[in-house]
């Protein structure tokens, strides 16, 4: 071969590494699945809070691992299938959040290791044998409060006398918190109505079953059908005048009056380490469950002053956050 036909033959090749060195990179294992009930938007705050935490743990997507992703789009009933097809993938780990993330992961796997962010009692909930020793291949962290913020919105409005929860009755985590609410609602005085929403495609129904209801406030718990919907429904409420308190401070910050629960972030960022004792030899199964370092109390003073409601100086005092 002539050495300018060689130098065009090298050539040529040399064009074709960029290619071949990404094609590389897409299998680096390790392989972690993220199983997200949210969509990819409303989910996106978390997984870069994930995605940070890895770095910092010395993980890079695309050097030293791969992370692929799956979205519920906030519709549980997709979980089964979107799980089945992280499965298939043989991921090393699955992370998820939710009880329908848990839930759809743990009936397509009973080997691979699954690290899940959950607001139910995991032992409850028919996937750990304990807190302390989980026992099979599902560890994370979980929510020990989430009826909680009925307390604070009683705290924050005492005039409040009768609240209505909106829940979904296929939405897994609404149907586990139910029960526990008539309890907590009583304890602080309040009475609740039960407001049955399945759709949130048309609200102005939702809106119309809530006047209808005849309540003063509203309570939303951290089922991922709401929280894809935040912008609405706290736009919702501010048309109706009718305050709120929900689970995440997410709803806050799309408007909403005020939240009580962990931060979302903090748990993808804890998620990480636990991915990364996994990830480094350790059984999910001796992992113990983690709650949140810390619950937010989160309060938007603007939405109470558009609302006409005067929230007192002593309870802005004990709050985490007050956007003004």
């Amino acid at each position: 071969m002539r050495r300018r036909d060689f130098i065009k033959v090298i050539g040529g090749a040399a064009s074709f590494w960029p290619l071949a060195a990404q094609s590389q990179s897409s299998s680096v294992r390790p392989l972690i699945g993220i199983l997200s009930p949210l969509s990819a938007q409303a989910a996106s705050r978390n997984v870069a809070a994930f995605r940070s935490a890895l770095r910092d743990l010395g993980y890079v997507d695309g050097r030293n691992i791969t992370l692929v992703s799956r979205y519920g789009d906030g519709f549980a009933e997709r979980m089964p299938s979107l799980a089945r097809e992280l499965v298939a993938l043989n991921p090393d780990v699955i992370l998820t959040g939710a009880i329908s993330g848990v839930l759809a992961a743990y009936n397509a796997t009973r080997t691979i290791p699954i690290v899940t962010i959950t607001p139910e009692d995991p032992v409850k909930a028919g996937f750990a044998q304990s807190i302390a020793r989980p026992g099979g291949n599902v560890t994370g962290t979980w929510n020990l409060g989430g009826a909680k913020g009925l307390d604070f919105f009683k705290l924050a409005l005492p005039s409040l006398t009768r609240v209505g929860v909106m829940f979904n009755p296929n939405e897994p985590v609404d149907a586990l918190q139910i029960p526990e609410l008539p309890d907590v609602a009583r304890s602080v005085g309040v009475a609740i109505e039960f407001i049955e929403v399945r759709d949130l495609s048309n609200l102005d129904a939702v809106a119309a079953r809530v006047t209808n209801a005849n309540v003063q406030g509203l309570f939303l718990g951290p089922a991922p059908f709401w929280l894809s919907a935040r912008t609405d429904i706290t736009a919702m409420a501010a048309r109706l005048k009718i305050p709120a308190v929900y689970s995440w401070r997410e709803f806050v910050d799309a408007g909403g009056l005020m939240s009580y629960g962990f931060s979302l972030p903090d748990l993808y960022r804890q998620s990480a380490r636990l991915v990364d004792k996994i990830l480094k030899g350790e059984k999910p199964g001796d992992l113990p469950f983690e709650v949140p370092a810390r619950y937010e109390l989160i309060v938007n003073l603007k939405t109470a002053k558009v609302m006409g409601l005067n929230i007192s100086d002593s309870f802005l005092l004990i709050a985490d956050e007050v956007i003004e």
